[in-house]
């Protein structure tokens, strides 16, 4: 490996952001250079921090850039963008171009994601998200539930697994993470089979379960603490947390099969060519008490890089100071992009109009 360069139990519930303030990171040598060969970068969202990270190649090192957003959870990616799930909205975030143009350093960006619109949502614990068929579905680990989004609605559930009977704000299985196969939500994780409130706490080290969607059939259980389900080169890959591991599932047996185990609890996975991203996060013994990442002296966060075909490391991102737990790790296809938050005051003076309108503007103004 490349040496390095320079309250509530719950285990989603974040510290204030202003509460943060200590940023800092080492990175192995290798990282850069696999983000340049992809030509793309990371975003990585740590809803503890209150920070969306950007990681992006910079000449020959690592540009880690902090967005600040409240509890940043699930990423999808579309076509000319990106939604972003919060504590209490969703972020309808937009590559403008133009934008990403006039940049300083003029020809350093090439995107710019800027917000289109907020939709509110309350408090529900999002947690991944993706779009289906043009349409955001996200899960709310609070409702137990799959959902949607409506101009009239906070959300609009549409799937929960069969064993929870209620539509409560009360957590009940910690349903967490889905996959899709061929466009379609296909398979999900919960930490417990349970229909009580916050009632999958009692069996954190086996009660994690892989359901199939929309079925609900358990595909494998005993799981410790699974995480970000993905379908991947024809298998099904998963992250058992509480042991810190990636691995793949036998979808006939429900076995799961380890090919790496990581110094952090595994949540956050995304693919590129035969590379894994896997998001880690340290523990709270308060809230991990008796899982076998507990007993581990070597627990990091941050972002590791792992070859797929051999179960090696192959490079990391290591956060230090006060960025602690990472959700979501994503890969997007641009080198070198910004993120601005609604407060950035780029929002002010970055407007964007239909093409017939564009052809009234004077070129010295666009």
């Amino acid at each position: 490996m490349a040496d390095e360069a320079a309250g509530n139990d719950s285990i989603d519930e974040p510290r204030p952001a202003s509460a943060v303030k200590d940023f800092r990171s080492v990175h192995t040598a290798s990282v850069p250079r696999l983000l340049r060969a992809m030509k793309g970068a990371l975003l990585v969202t740590t809803y503890q921090s209150g920070r969306l990270v950007i990681l992006r190649a910079d000449d020959d090192g690592l540009n880690t850039h902090f967005v600040g957003f409240e509890a940043p959870m699930g990423i999808a990616l579309t076509p000319g963008g990106f939604a972003l799930g919060t504590k209490r909205q969703i972020y309808d975030m937009r590559n403008q171009p133009a934008v990403a143009a006039k940049m300083e350093p003029v020809g350093k960006y090439d995107a710019a994601y800027l917000p289109r619109s907020a939709h509110w949502t309350g408090d529900i614990r999002v947690h991944e998200m993706a779009y289906v068929k043009g349409e955001l579905w996200f899960i709310s680990t609070l409702f137990s539930c799959l959902a949607t989004i409506d101009a009239d609605h906070s959300f609009v559930p549409q799937w929960r697994p069969p064993f929870i009977s209620a539509l409560a704000p009360e957590d009940r299985c910690h349903l967490n993470g889905f996959a899709l196969r061929d466009g379609e939500i296909r398979y999900a994780t919960a930490l417990g089979m349970t229909d009580e409130d916050r009632g999958w706490r009692a069996n954190k080290l086996d009660g994690g379960i892989l359901m199939e969607v929309p079925s609900g059939e358990v595909i494998a259980g005993g799981l410790c603490m699974p995480h970000s389900p993905r379908w991947y080169r024809g298998q099904l890959w998963i992250l058992q947390s509480g042991n810190g591991t990636l691995g793949t599932v036998d979808l006939d047996t429900g076995q799961v099969t380890t090919v790496a185990t990581l110094p952090g609890f595994t949540r956050g996975l995304a693919f590129a060519g035969q590379y894994a991203f896997v998001g880690l996060s340290q523990v709270r013994e308060t809230v991990f008490e008796g899982l076998p990442i507990v007993e581990r002296d070597d627990r990091a966060c941050g972002v590791w890089v792992v070859d797929i075909t051999t179960g090696t490391t192959v490079g990391y991102v290591k956060f230090e100071g006060d960025v602690q737990e990472i959700f979501d790790v994503t890969v997007v296809g641009h080198q070198f992009p910004e993120v601005v938050g609604g407060t950035d005051d780029l929002t002010l003076s970055s407007y964007v109009v239909p093409t017939q309108a564009l052809a009234e503007v004077p070129p010295s103004r666009r």
